[in-house]
């Protein structure tokens, strides 16, 4: 990818600089802004497109959202880790609470400032977690500058260091080598890393009201919660090996799920998606899925320049103009000027920048929203999604027996 050269790198750091850690680190983006901090975590090189979220709470949450690998986040909120970190031991059906997968997913992490964890159900600091788990982080940088460069400028790749303050870090010169010799975030098949192994079946406690398939190129386990919470028997088919009878034989309804990387890149899970929704049965998809829905109707997608990335993002339902607050995570986004070609109508648009935030069918039973209904973190003002959804999948199961 292309790189300024070492004579266009421009540093930024405060001066005095002190880190109490015992780790340092620089950052490196494409556009040749460098910014040298303070490092948390483990250390390590992580190459990745930085991003950057809004949301002021639930950084474990999107720290576990398989939709950010592959990227470094910048959380815009000043102070992060206040709260520690979480204990894995709190389970719903048997699916981790306070996670949305079972293990951090960003190449590293950027925050202004890095506080002692000071809540009573925290278990460790959020250095130690990153550190356990081989993720390297940044802090005591300026992250409204890192952010106001996104917003103009548009998401870039970039290269993360951390190493002992003891050591010598990799030069500007290395780092932009590294940085040259890594491939696009635009070009890699993250779904290889983030889809299960193999079928994964949850089971509610009680009653089954229905079963359903999902699409999985890298599902949140909120969605698992809000399916598992009405009654809803989820199998987890891996996304790059599925065929349309994996989600369709022995299943009263579909979910597409959310997933990182380039829509355009997994042709495959978009034709089976389309598969889905003309089978007859309910067809709920979330995010990737409702691009790789779109795509395989016959839609196209583009890249947005930084995103949706938060848990405060408006979206407008078209026919109502009711307006819910809303939690995002993508940088792609359904071309309006494609929608006829699927068949299907606009559902929500995003006021601040009019982006298509989701589709539906005439009859209903095909819904698809970009953004995320389940919300973790974030609003609950769009959960009722899924009540209709395990009502459509409840009714499609009374009808076959």
């Amino acid at each position: 990818m292309p790189v300024r050269p070492p004579s266009e790198i421009r540093v930024y750091r405060y001066p005095l600089l002190r880190c109490p850690l015992g780790l340092r680190a620089r950052l490196l983006l494409a556009n040749g802004i460098a910014v040298e901090g303070c490092g948390f975590g483990a250390p390590g090189l992580r190459v990745g497109e930085v991003v950057f979220t809004t949301a002021m709470t639930g950084y474990p949450e999107s720290l576990t959202d398989p939709s950010y690998r592959g990227q470094i986040l910048v959380t815009t909120h000043p102070m992060v880790g206040n709260y520690g970190v979480p204990s894995r031991s709190r389970l719903y059906h048997g699916v981790l609470l306070d996670y949305e997968s079972e293990r951090i997913q960003v190449e590293g992490f950027v925050v202004a400032e890095l506080p002692r964890p000071s809540h009573s159900a925290s278990v460790a600091s959020l250095h130690a977690w990153l550190a356990g788990e081989g993720v390297p982080g940044i802090y005591r940088v300026d992250t409204r500058f890192l952010v106001e460069e996104i917003r103009e400028h548009g998401v870039v790749m970039g290269v993360l260091a951390v190493t002992p303050v003891n050591e010598e870090p990799p030069s500007w010169d290395e780092l932009a080598r590294r940085l040259a010799s890594s491939p696009s975030y635009d070009e890699l098949v993250l779904a290889e890393k983030t889809q299960p192994s193999a079928p994964v079946t949850h089971r509610p406690e009680g009653r089954v009201r229905a079963r359903v398939s999902l699409l999985d190129c890298g599902v949140k386990y909120g969605i698992l919660r809000r399916l598992l919470e009405r009654g809803i028997e989820v199998t987890r088919v891996p996304c790059l090996r599925a065929k349309p009878e994996d989600l369709l034989d022995g299943y009263d309804a579909v979910v597409i799920g959310n997933g990182p990387g380039n829509p355009a890149l997994l042709r495959g899970p978009a034709r089976v998606a389309a598969e889905a929704a003309a089978s007859g049965k309910p067809v709920l998809a979330i995010c990737l899925g409702t691009q790789l829905l779109a795509l395989g109707l016959g839609a196209e997608t583009y890249k947005l320049p930084y995103g949706h990335r938060g848990v405060n993002k408006p979206v407008v339902e078209i026919d109502t103009g009711r307006c819910m607050v809303s939690t995002h995570n993508h940088g792609y986004a359904v071309r309006w000027d494609t929608v006829e070609a699927t068949g299907l109508h606009p559902w929500f648009r995003q006021p601040d920048d009019g982006t298509l935030e989701g589709l539906r069918s005439s009859d209903g039973l095909v819904m698809a929203t970009q953004f995320h209904p389940e919300a973790g973190p974030g609003p609950w003002d769009s959960t009722w999604i899924f009540d209709k959804f395990a009502k459509l999948a409840e009714e499609a199961r009374s009808r076959t027996g």
